[in-house]
C-alpha cells in the first residue's frame, strides 16, 4: 500500500493513502492521534481518522485534539443503539421490578429497535429521536398512531438508557434531552354520582363480585390492589387494611411455565394503611364467611391462596375478570361508559365532598403528592369552595338579620 506524507497546518501529520481493490486504486486521507498510554506497557494508544479529502481529515483531527485537551474526548465505537439497549436492559436494571423490566423489554423490542436500532450510538442525534417520535405519533399504513402517553413511555426508556451511556463515557451528551414530547390531553375524571352509586349497590345484591366491587368503591383501591389484597393485611377488629402489593399480569417473555399473574409491590412501591368504614368491615366479614363455607365444601380441592377475593375454589380473581363483571353491571344500569377505575375516582370525590382534607385523601389513594391529588380532583375542590361561600352567606344573613 503506497502512501505519501503531507502536513496540514496546525493539525499534525496527515497521510495520503492508496488502496487497490478489484484492480482499481482508491485514495483517501488518514490522520493518527494519541488518546493515552497503555498502563501495562506504557505504549501509546492511537486512533485514526479517515476521510476523502485532506481538509475533511484535518477538521476532524482538530476537533479530536481539542476534545482531548478539554477532557471531553469520547473514543469512537461501533456500538449500535440496538446493541446498547440490549446491554443496558441486561446489565443496568438490577434494582428495577421484574414487571417494569418486562415492560422496558417490550418497548425496546417493539418500538426503539425497529426504528433506531441500526444507528450507531455515537451518531444518534436529537433530530433522529424527534423524527421517530413524530412519525410514531402520526402512524402510517403499517403502524397505528401511538397515544401521547405511549410516546412518553418510550421516551422514558430511551432517555434512561442514553443517560447511562453518557455516564459510561460512550456518548458526550444525552440526545434525548432536548426532544419535545406530544402534549397529553388531560383526562377528565368521571366519578359515579350519588344516584348511580345507589343503583350500583342495589344491582350488586347477590352478585358473586358484590363484595369486591363495593369494597373497591369505598376504599379507592386500584384494580391490582383489590385483587391482590391478602387476609394477613386485613384487621377486622381495628378496621384497617395494609396495602402493600398488587396482582399483576406477567408479560409473555417472562412467564415460562409459571402462573400468568404474580403479586408485586404497589404502583409507587410504598405501602399504606387505610382505616375503613364499618360498612366495608361487614363486606369483608361476609367474604370471609363465604370463603370458610367454600373451604369446607371443596375440602382438599380448595386453594389456600391467602387472597381476600377469590372464586369458589379459592383461586385468585384477575383484574380483567373484575373489570368485565363490572362493565356488565353498569351497562345494564345504562352507564356503559363507566370504567372499573372510576370506582377509585368516585371514592376520592366522595371523600373530598364529605370533608376529608386533601392530605388524607392523597395518603388513602397512595398518590405521590397532595399536589397530584389536587390536580386530579381540582374541580371538586372548586365546587366545595362555592358551597363553602354559600354556607357563609347563610351564616351572614342569619347574624345580620
Amino acid at each position: 500500500m503506497p502512501s505519501s506524507k503531507k502536513s496540514a497546518t496546525g493539525c499534525g501529520t496527515i497521510r495520503k493513502k492508496t488502496v487497490t481493490k478489484n484492480g482499481k486504486d482508491y485514495t483517501y486521507w488518514e490522520a493518527r492521534y494519541t488518546v493515552g498510554y497503555d498502563p501495562g506497557t506504557g505504549k501509546q494508544i492511537q486512533k485514526s481518522i479517515t476521510g476523502k479529502t485532506q481538509g475533511e481529515v484535518a477538521k476532524k483531527l482538530k476537533e479530536m485534539t481539542a476534545a482531548l485537551d478539554a477532557g471531553t474526548y469520547i473514543a469512537p465505537n461501533k456500538t449500535t443503539v440496538a446493541q446498547w439497549m440490549d446491554t443496558w436492559h441486561a446489565e443496568y436494571l438490577g434494582a428495577v421490578k421484574s414487571s417494569t423490566t418486562s415492560s422496558y423489554e417490550a418497548t425496546i423490542k417493539n418500538h426503539i429497535k425497529p426504528c433506531l436500532g441500526s444507528i450507531k450510538l455515537e451518531s444518534l442525534t436529537t433530530q433522529d429521536i424527534q423524527e421517530f417520535y413524530n412519525a410514531r405519533q402520526k402512524g402510517d399504513e403499517t403502524r397505528k398512531p401511538l397515544a401521547p402517553k405511549t410516546i412518553k413511555n418510550i421516551h422514558g426508556v430511551l432517555h434512561k438508557a442514553l443517560q447511562q451511556a453518557m455516564l459510561n463515557g460512550l456518548i458526550r451528551n444525552n440526545p434525548a434531552d432536548p426532544c419535545v414530547l406530544p402534549r397529553r390531553p388531560k383526562q377528565k375524571v368521571k366519578p359515579l354520582n350519588e344516584e348511580q352509586i345507589s343503583k350500583l349497590i342495589k344491582a350488586l345484591k347477590g352478585h358473586k363480585y358484590e363484595n369486591l366491587i363495593l369494597t373497591t368503591l369505598f376504599t379507592g383501591l386500584r384494580e391490582g390492589e383489590i385483587c391482590g389484597l391478602q387476609w394477613d393485611c386485613v384487621n377486622l377488629e381495628t378496621g384497617t387494611i395494609l396495602v402493600d402489593k398488587q396482582l399483576q399480569s406477567l408479560r409473555k417473555s417472562v412467564r415460562g411455565n409459571r402462573d400468568k399473574y404474580t403479586l408485586v409491590p404497589t404502583k409507587n412501591g410504598k405501602e399504606r394503611y387505610l382505616t375503613i368504614a364499618p360498612f366495608v368491615v361487614e363486606l369483608l366479614k361476609k367474604e370471609k364467611a363465604k370463603q370458610d363455607a367454600n373451604r369446607e365444601y371443596y375440602e382438599d380441592l380448595y386453594e389456600e391462596s391467602g387472597l381476600v377475593f377469590t372464586d369458589e375454589s379459592g383461586h385468585r380473581i384477575t383484574p380483567q375478570a373484575a373489570y368485565r363483571a363490572f362493565k356488565l353491571v353498569v351497562t345494564e344500569l345504562g352507564i356503559p361508559q363507566a370504567r372499573f377505575h372510576d370506582l377509585r375516582h368516585s371514592y376520592a370525590v366522595a371523600s373530598l365532598r364529605s370533608g376529608d382534607d386533601v392530605k388524607t385523601v392523597q395518603e388513602n389513594l397512595g398518590h405521590a403528592t397532595a399536589a397530584f391529588t389536587l390536580d386530579t380532583y381540582g374541580h371538586v375542590t372548586e365546587q366545595m369552595k362555592t358551597e363553602s361561600a354559600n354556607r357563609m352567606e347563610v351564616f351572614i344573613q342569619s347574624v345580620s338579620a
